[in-house]
């Protein structure tokens, strides 16, 4: 006869505290409502952008579609994606995953760990850094990480790093980065009252005239066909702009000028210089190939356009303060090149 009672030590056994692991690891994993009280630092900061620096690794196009469907709160209250924020405004934010992948820039990679050694000035408030050649001041439009990621990554401590101003990407030199929102809100209001100094130095092509010191062409952006992106000189419907320039020093073939923008156009120092007939050295956008050619055989490869100092009133000490950026090698081997003229 066959034994017909169950054969248990056939049948898979569960293993209930192994169960009861995966089940708390998935539980403790499930995304939860969160809470966030608004500080002074964030106060008039728009929520939109509150969310994109807070909920890394979330989507844009998500952020809006949560606001707009009010499961992201103030208050209780449905907010609009331009509500500025208010010292103890409650935020709540409804469950979503949130990337746990928040910091892709390697602080072991050679250009962000040089950039220590660039920060000329950094306390509590603000960073000034000597930005340099040949790197954009963000991320985007194929790059992935630019200087203000790569500042995050080295001061990870920090709850918050923002850029006060910008630099093209192959203009070097003086860059102010806001540690709080009370600083950043002190010196945009210092850059629209014009109490910010920046002074650029340029070397451009040929005999700079002593007298000429001051350019007023108004300026309009335009977009060529190949997607890229120009300014053009207009003094109908372009924006008012105006450069102050001081010669510095006049060398057989060019000259080196000191450049300060009273407006802040994009562009404005480079196309300024090309109105007048005195394109900046290798400026592949508006300069002069004969030039370009020139100065390459002196070794420069790269836009002789450095933001040399900045001058503006501290927002913690209310004390004038002014910081200087040394040119880099590039461009201080290539002036020695030069031969110095005397009129």
């Amino acid at each position: 006869m066959k034994d017909k009672s169950p054969k248990s030590h056939l049948q898979p056994q569960k293993n209930t505290s192994v169960n009861n692991m995966a089940d708390a690891n998935q539980e403790q994993d499930r995304p939860k409502v969160r809470f966030i009280t608004i500080d002074e630092e964030t106060d008039g900061q728009r929520v939109d952008n509150f969310l994109l620096k807070t909920l890394k690794g979330v989507p844009k196009s998500m952020i809006y579609r949560l606001l707009r469907k009010g499961e992201i709160r103030a208050n209780k209250k449905r907010i609009k994606p331009e509500y500025k924020l208010k010292t103890d405004d409650v935020l709540r934010i409804a469950p979503i995953r949130v990337s746990q992948e928040t910091n892709t820039v390697s602080t072991k990679l050679n250009v962000v760990s040089s950039l220590e050694k660039q920060i000329l000035f950094e306390d509590d408030c603000l960073i000034v850094i000597n930005k340099p050649t040949g790197m954009a001041v963000h991320g985007g439009s194929g790059l992935s990480f630019g200087l203000i990621e790569a500042l995050r990554a080295l001061r990870p401590q920090a709850k918050m790093l923002e850029l006060v101003h910008r630099l093209d990407r192959d203009t070097s030199g003086c860059l102010m980065v806001a540690k709080k929102r009370s600083t950043l809100r002190a010196l945009h209001e210092q850059l629209r009252n014009k109490k910010v100094q920046k002074f650029y130095h340029a070397l451009v092509k040929g005999h700079w005239p002593n007298k000429l010191t001051r350019v007023t062409e108004g300026l309009r952006k335009n977009e060529l066909k190949s997607g890229e992106r120009v300014v053009l000189v207009d003094n109908v419907g372009g924006k008012e702009s105006e450069t102050r320039f001081k010669v510095m020093q006049h060398f057989e073939g060019c000259t080196l000028v000191r450049a300060f923008p009273v407006t802040g156009r994009t562009h404005q120092i480079r196309v300024h210089c090309q109105v007048t007939g005195h394109p900046i050295a290798c400026d592949d956008k508006y300069g002069a190939e004969d030039f370009t050619e020139m100065m390459n055989g002196h070794g420069l490869k790269r836009l002789f356009l450095h933001a040399a100092s900045l001058e503006f009133t501290h927002p913690k000490t209310e004390e004038r303060v002014r910081f200087d950026a040394p040119l880099d090698n590039a461009l201080a081997t290539s002036l020695k090149k030069l031969t110095k003229k005397t009129y």
